[in-house]
């Protein structure tokens, strides 16, 4: 029996020379390039919005489709992004990687860490844009701002 083998041959890597960022081909070094060059060839359609890589652009293109291309495999819910089926897949897993360094309580995504910390603080972080009156939820600015509006809205 043969046992074949792998062998990595020295990795040559490619360096941009206006930000030092590294590539191991060429052909990803030129995509990179259009970031510093402004190149965006790659156009939408429906709002003329321009992107620099195809990729983008498909990710793009779900703000006017209203696609979600991700499903949670575990309970089929559906995300627009990766990104956010992986934060999602926290909650089943029971990963809780944000952790507050004063009470130890732990949370599935960093938003949720900061909103805790005003507990800590007692940062009011909402702000009438109208009277510069501070809440800690913003259930209840909402709920001071129908001060200003009246029953509008």
């Amino acid at each position: 029996m043969t046992v074949h083998t792998k062998v990595k041959s020295c990795i040559h890597v490619i360096t941009c020379s206006i930000c030092n960022k590294k590539f191991k081909e060429s052909g990803s070094l030129g995509k990179h390039m259009r970031v510093h060059w402004g190149d965006k060839p790659y156009k939408c359609h429906v709002c003329d919005k321009a992107f620099s890589q195809s990729g983008h652009l498909n990710r793009h293109m779900t703000v006017h489709t209203g696609d979600k291309l991700y499903t949670c495999s575990i309970c089929n819910n559906k995300f627009k992004e990766s990104g956010s089926l992986g934060k999602h897949t926290r909650v089943h897993w029971g990963d809780k990687p944000y952790k507050c360094h004063v009470c130890d309580k732990a949370f599935t995504q960093s938003g949720h860490l900061n909103r805790h910390m005003t507990v800590h603080t007692g940062d009011k972080l909402h702000t009438c844009s109208i009277c510069n009156k501070k809440y800690k939820e913003s259930g209840s600015l909402g709920k001071h701002m129908r001060v200003h509006w009246g029953n509008r809205h």
